[in-house]
């Protein structure tokens, strides 16, 4: 045996236990460490395995290698020490030979601390999972007792002007209707979205006719968007089915959700949306929207805090187009309950191009499936896309016919509003006339400056007054 020491003397300092006995149980062998971990101060040599392990091996019991070793090589297993107290390992029983000896080979880690501090994190997770159910329903409670007080001002304003008014109290009027009708889609936001974290949130699938959807979507945005001036184009490919299961209520707040963001943030040009199919399999349909606008377009650094919640590209956004920042972090959420995904294409001052794809149930047979088709119509509607960008960039080049007659529209409608007292409408008209002279020099954009000051302090004979000056350089 002392032959036997020698030769496995390189193991006596390994970190791991290591214990070596025969089949009849017998320890042969303990390195350094199984002396330490199990406390024997002297050798264990003699004594029988099951003293090491009781719940494992029995010391009556002949050993055999089905006994020890099983398929997957790691057990689980409780060692006890001298003084009958006891600890988890992870252990490894393998078949050795010493001198022709049948020995069996146990290498076992201690993991007393990995248990516990699996313990810790579990506890860790669960205390935060409690925390995040408290904050959610502290949410879903304070946003139906704010929708409450909203509506009822809501509603008690709607009666109000059904009745005879003098022109500044029916515009006070309107101004309290748009508010609550703001407020009530910012707590619907944030309802939407504590659910999405709690996980709360399901789909309400139904039939529904998915060309009508559309056409509700397009009646929702077009007056706002040809009131800017913008052009409006929206198509579907025939190979689309007319009708489709799936949640319509929230593909439509997707699509109203990414229009409102391109009527926004886009002053010149058009906005165009197409959908495609480009996919179909087992009785389920992939549909693509694409969603195209010539506004301000996005840095490529800022693009991944578009999908954050609570965020948007800086600062200024928020001054000067409002929003919460979670309106794209629930489409988001939204694509991805649907099996799809949501991406983005912009370039500063060249506009953006929103794309997301989800998955329907079609109803019936639809075995006319031509994707290739549709992709090549896709690439066909996108290049006339980029013309439309390239004309925006025309428009505003100032001094060009194309920016002389965009200037005279808008002013048109600017004063319009403004001898209306419709402010608000004029400071839209007002932002179309600012990006339509950023290239005019300095004089002009003094004016133009003066003019916007003007709007916001809805002063109307200093409007006037710039006006015509600004008319007068033009």
């Amino acid at each position: 045996m002392e032959a036997s020491r020698d030769r496995i003397f390189p193991i006596e300092d390994a970190l791991e236990m290591i214990i070596m006995f025969d089949g009849a149980g017998k320890v042969a062998y303990a390195n350094a460490a199984a002396r330490q971990k199990l406390e024997y101060e002297d050798d264990l040599r003699g004594i029988h395995i099951s003293n090491i392990f009781p719940n494992t091996f029995q010391e009556t019991e002949e050993l055999t290698d089905e006994k020890c070793m099983t398929d997957s090589g790691l057990k689980n297993l409780v060692a006890y020490r001298k003084n009958h107290t006891c600890f988890p390992v992870e252990a490894r029983i393998t078949h050795g030979d010493d001198a022709g000896k049948n020995m069996y080979i146990c290498m076992a880690n201690d993991i007393l601390k990995k248990e516990y501090l699996s313990r810790e994190v579990e506890r860790v997770r669960e205390e935060a999972q409690q925390a995040l159910k408290v904050k959610s329903e502290f949410v879903a409670n304070v946003t139906h007792e704010l929708r409450t007080p909203v509506n009822g001002i809501l509603g008690n304003i709607r009666e109000m002007l059904d009745r005879e008014w003098d022109e500044q109290s029916q515009k006070q009027l309107h101004l309290i209707e748009r508010c609550c009708d703001d407020m009530n889609k910012i707590i619907n936001n944030i309802l939407d979205f504590s659910k999405l974290e709690a996980g709360k949130f399901t789909l309400e699938p139904r039939k529904f006719h998915f060309r009508n959807m559309l056409d509700y979507v397009k009646g929702n945005h077009i007056n706002k968007i040809t009131e800017k001036g913008l052009e409006f184009f929206m198509t579907v490919s025939p190979r689309v089915p007319e009708y489709v299961i799936g949640d319509e209520l929230r593909i439509v707040q997707i699509l109203n959700n990414l229009l409102s963001n391109a009527q926004k943030f886009t002053a010149l040009g058009k906005i165009t949306v197409e959908v495609l199919r480009t996919a179909q399999m087992d009785g389920r349909t992939e549909l693509f929207f694409i969603i195209s606008d010539t506004g301000i377009g996005i840095d490529k650094s800022d693009r991944d805090k578009l999908f954050q919640s609570f965020s948007q590209v800086d600062a200024s956004i928020s001054r000067k187009y409002g929003g919460t920042g979670l309106g794209l972090n629930i489409c988001k959420q939204l694509v991805e309950l649907m099996g799809g995904r949501i991406e983005v294409e912009s370039k500063k001052n060249k506009g953006s191009t929103f794309s997301f794809s989800i998955w329907v149930e079609t109803c019936g047979e639809d075995t006319d499936s031509h994707p290739m088709q549709d992709s090549r119509k896709s690439l066909y509607r996108l290049d006339s896309m980029e013309d439309g960008g390239k004309r925006a960039e025309d428009v505003k080049s100032f001094g060009t016919q194309d920016n002389k007659e965009a200037l005279k529209r808008n002013l048109s409608k600017l004063i319009l509003c403004v001898e209306m007292e419709n402010w608000e409408k004029a400071e839209m008209f007002m932002e179309t006339v600012r990006q339509l002279t950023e290239e005019a020099p300095h004089e002009v954009k003094r004016v133009v400056l003066r003019l916007k000051m003007a709007i916001q302090k809805e002063n109307y004979d200093k409007v006037t007054a710039e006006f015509e000056q600004l008319n007068h350089y033009l």
